[in-house]
């Protein structure tokens, strides 16, 4: 029977990362991974014989958990930002820039986005309404789609709030919890009952915060994602141990034991998403792993294509475009993979695109579960409308992300340590992280991971 300090339950970001913390710790940590290679949705392969991103190609800079990281790691180096932040969004059938003043969306400056014509001018109007309405504030957190109507009205929601919000968490705004999918938006309807005023007052702030230097709003490693879970597994070496799944985590006197893999360990952060840890945690604290099972989760794809740049009649001019789930499309958003990463440009002859489907009450038979040539071809016919593409894809990855993106309802940080407390109550030494708990981002991630394991090891 082998033994360690902590036992990581997960390969993933989050369980790498939470292995990583106990390592610098000096602590004796073993990661348990079921793939055949650690990493979870971090993965970097071929596309057209260039190294493209499969799930997240960039983290948010501006919070410190993934720079920090790097750093540690000695990759802080090989950082690389997008070569454009420009985006669109696909509006009356055509392609729109998003605008600049605004804060996921929320408008701030309403005199340029007049001029925009992504808003009609009810919708505009609409929008102005929120600058003289009285404080509607509830108590406590409600769905971000709450909040944007009462304040901003549907169109907002619409063509903006949803599109870039949805997109990142793959949700339904209507049900998403504000607090934990718009941190930002809850800080500014904390700030006053104007939402646009305050929007616009955490912009001003964070503008005067970074004066002498505005750093990048995202950041890669050059090679890819992968690259970040390359380094890791390297700094940890055997302590990271791919295709050994867990079934079973028992205890064993004041300490835990891990099977098949017969290790005893005096602390377990399980790092699953919630519906795989449910099954684990539940036969140990029955109120914890309910929780966990009733956490949803939604399904994507991401198809990336290879073409011909002589097949595409639209300017490259930008990291890419969103699509409201209004436009009735299979695609809800594609990156302009070449113009985002121009070191990824290849040839000049080849453009690599990356066109996202699937998001939360999206019909998976209309979806991600077609077999692939319907999906591809659901996806050019799309992307033939959207972006003036045409003619055959040199080179087509299909990557399918199922029960990927966690969906949390309002209510959901409460919850969260709710089953927090239930856990230490009930099965100290045993604890569990992961994008389902506080965040889908890597920074997010990478948090959740070190913050579990240095509880695990605090004990």
């Amino acid at each position: 029977m082998t033994r360690a300090d902590l036992v990581v339950v997960g390969g993933g970001i989050t369980g790498l990362a939470a292995a990583w913390e106990a390592h610098q710790r000096g602590a004796d940590v073993v990661v348990l991974e079921a793939d055949s290679r650690p990493g979870g949705k971090l993965r970097t392969s071929d596309v057209g014989g260039i190294p493209v991103d499969e799930s997240a190609d960039a983290f948010l800079a501006r919070r410190p958990e993934a720079v920090k990281l790097c750093a540690e790691l000695g990759i802080e180096d090989e950082l690389v930002a997008p070569g454009s932040g420009r985006a669109f969004v696909w509006i009356d059938e055509q392609l729109r820039p998003l605008p600049e003043a605004q804060l996921l969306g929320v408008p701030t400056d309403l005199d340029a986005l007049a001029t925009d014509g992504i808003l009609s001018p009810a919708g505009l109007a609409r929008a102005r309404d929120d600058l003289v309405r009285p404080d509607d504030r509830p108590d406590g957190d409600e769905s971000v789609g709450a909040l944007i109507r009462r304040r901003l009205g549907d169109e907002v929601l619409d063509r903006l709030v949803a599109p870039l919000v949805g997109g990142i968490w793959a949700g339904d705004c209507d049900r998403l919890s504000l607090d934990t999918a718009t941190p930002a938006l809850a800080d500014a309807r904390r700030e006053g009952p104007s939402l646009i005023q305050a929007a616009a007052a955490l912009r001003e702030a964070a503008s005067r915060t970074n004066t002498e230097h505005q750093p990048p709003v995202f950041l890669a490693p050059r090679d890819g994602m992968g690259r970040l879970v390359e380094a890791l597994s390297s700094g940890l070496g055997d302590r990271v141990r791919a295709g050994q799944a867990v079934t079973a985590i028992e205890p064993s006197g004041a300490s835990w034991r891990i099977d098949p893999a017969a290790i005893t360990a005096a602390a377990v952060v399980v790092a699953l998403p919630a519906w795989v840890a449910a099954p684990l945690i539940r036969p140990h604290s029955a109120a914890a792993g309910t929780t966990l099972a009733q956490i949803d989760h939604a399904s994507v794809a991401l198809i990336t294509l290879a073409v011909p740049r002589r097949a595409i009649d639209h300017p490259l001019d930008g990291s890419g475009f969103l699509v409201p789930h209004s436009a009735g499309r299979t695609v809800t958003a594609c990156s302009w993979t070449s113009s985002k990463w121009p070191h990824l440009g290849g040839d000049k002859l080849t453009a690599l695109v990356r066109a996202s489907v699937g998001w939360d009450g999206a019909d998976p038979s209309v979806g991600i579960d077609r077999p692939d040539d319907e999906l591809v071809a659901a996806v050019l016919a799309d992307l033939e409308d959207l972006m003036n593409l045409h003619g055959p894809p040199e080179d087509v990855r299909i990557s399918r992300w199922v029960r990927s993106f966690p969906q949390p309802r309002p209510g959901h940080l409460a919850r969260v340590a709710t089953l927090e407390a239930d856990l230490a109550r009930d099965a100290p030494g045993l604890f569990v992280a992961g994008a389902w708990a506080r965040g889908v981002g890597i920074p997010a991630c990478i948090q959740s991971g070190r913050s579990a394991a240095a509880k695990a090891l605090g004990r």
